[in-house]
């Protein structure tokens, strides 16, 4: 740091000696400006040049996709990235992720803030250690990569784009980009330390990773890898605001609440819903269709399974059989209440059903600490950025479904 202070202090000196001289004039520059900024004579050429117009001179970002082994994780065995997959990923992130904040946050925001590395590998970062795979990494607030590019659905004339390839987008790309984008905000300007004081007594950096589901969401985080420290919990609870489909955000949700409710929290509930745009009456929505499961233990003595607490199914395993899936490992999870809407769901208030309301300091988590949690974030994405992550989220959605229509004008280069 001295260093860069006392050239910097050289140059201002000469520069208001020399100004005092007057009459000079400007020479040609000493560096070659013959030469062009692509280099016309690799195969590579179009596709660069493409770069060059739409992330070096907007953005001054560069696009790293062909494989640079000193840039590169040495803990991974990793492949380079696919070429046509890798122009299809840069257009993607150019119209789902740098259109979209500028749009709401103006032309200057991404120049200034917006990372100037992105780094394509083909292959997955996986750990055999922890049994992990890395989606995304960031770099001091500086570079992006991006993991598992060859397994992108490729894009050629007459293919379209499904909901689920949407998905799989947000899972392995974006949701990792506005996931690490939001650590370079938070390491500009401080988040709140009251975010991390909701759930301070149970994150876990080592062991994060053999959470369920539903011990996450009911413990009030948004996935399991939240729960591994405060600052990726603040990030995470961003990155699912506008990434997440109407699927993982309810089985979050019913999971939260399964335990109880605190007074005051089913109106919240309700408004984090209709932010999400979810229509709690769809009838193809898995939320009006699961059931609540009680978790069981096998007794030795009496040969059956007994009930030990209430317990949701995550995801997977709402939309499977129930008893094929988890009647393993000694352990089983015995159907208690089933429903056909989200709004029986809500209507109940007993001891034994959900929304029940809850009184004790000791019962803070669950659905109560995900709504603080994400009140906290999202105040200080406004406050501090002028940005309200669920309208975030609402561009976000209304471009994906129109993704094939954007694909029509897209061109991806063949090597030559």
């Amino acid at each position: 740091m001295k260093k860069i202070l006392y050239i910097i202090g050289i140059i201002a000196v000469v520069a208001a000696f020399s100004s005092c001289r007057g009459g000079d004039k400007f020479t040609d520059s000493i560096f070659d400006t013959s030469v062009p900024a692509v280099d016309e004579t690799k195969a590579t050429y179009p596709f660069d040049q493409w770069l060059y117009d739409n992330f070096v001179v907007p953005y001054n970002v560069d696009v790293k996709y062909r494989f640079d082994l000193s840039a590169s994780d040495m803990n991974f065995q990793l492949t380079p990235a696919d070429y046509n997959r890798s122009q299809l990923l840069a257009h993607f992130i150019r119209y789902l992720f740098y259109d979209v904040y500028t749009k709401f946050a103006g032309d200057d925001f991404m120049k200034k803030y917006g990372p100037r590395i992105f780094h394509f590998i083909g292959s997955s970062g996986y750990s055999p250690t922890t049994g992990t795979e890395v989606l995304g990494t960031a770099s001091g607030g500086v570079k992006i990569t991006l993991y598992n590019v060859n397994e992108m659905k490729p894009y050629s004339e007459g293919v379209t784009y499904s909901g689920d390839d949407v998905s799989v987008l947000n899972e392995r790309y974006f949701h990792t980009m506005h996931h690490e984008f939001s650590h370079i905000l938070h390491q500009t300007k401080s988040y709140p330390v009251t975010f991390g004081q909701v759930t301070s007594g149970s994150y876990d950096p080592i062991n994060w990773q053999d959470r369920d589901s539903v011990w996450t969401h009911q413990n009030g985080y948004v996935t399991h890898y939240a729960s591994s420290a405060t600052y990726e919990d603040f990030v995470e609870t961003l990155s699912c605001i506008i990434t997440d489909t109407p699927h993982r955000w309810m089985n979050r949700i019913i999971n939260a609440a399964s335990m109880g409710v605190r007074q005051g929290d089913k109106e919240d509930i309700l408004e984090l819903i209709d932010s999400l745009d979810i229509n709690l009456d769809d009838p193809t929505g898995h939320w009006n269709s699961f059931t609540l499961y009680e978790e069981s233990e096998y007794n030795d003595q009496t040969d059956e399974y007994e009930s030990t607490e209430r317990y949701v199914l995550d995801e997977h395993r709402l939309l499977g059989d129930a008893y094929q899936v988890v009647n393993k490992d000694a352990s089983a999870y015995v159907a208690q209440y089933k429903y056909k809407e989200f709004r029986k769901f809500t209507s109940f208030k007993n001891d034994f059903l959900p929304w029940v309301t809850i009184s004790s300091k000791d019962d803070l988590t669950g659905i109560n600490s995900l709504i603080k949690k994400l009140d906290i974030a999202t105040k200080w994405y406004t406050e501090n950025w002028g940005l309200y992550a669920f309208t975030l989220r609402r561009e976000v959605v209304n471009r994906q479904n129109k993704i094939n229509e954007y694909l029509e004008d897209v061109t991806i280069y063949d090597l030559k």
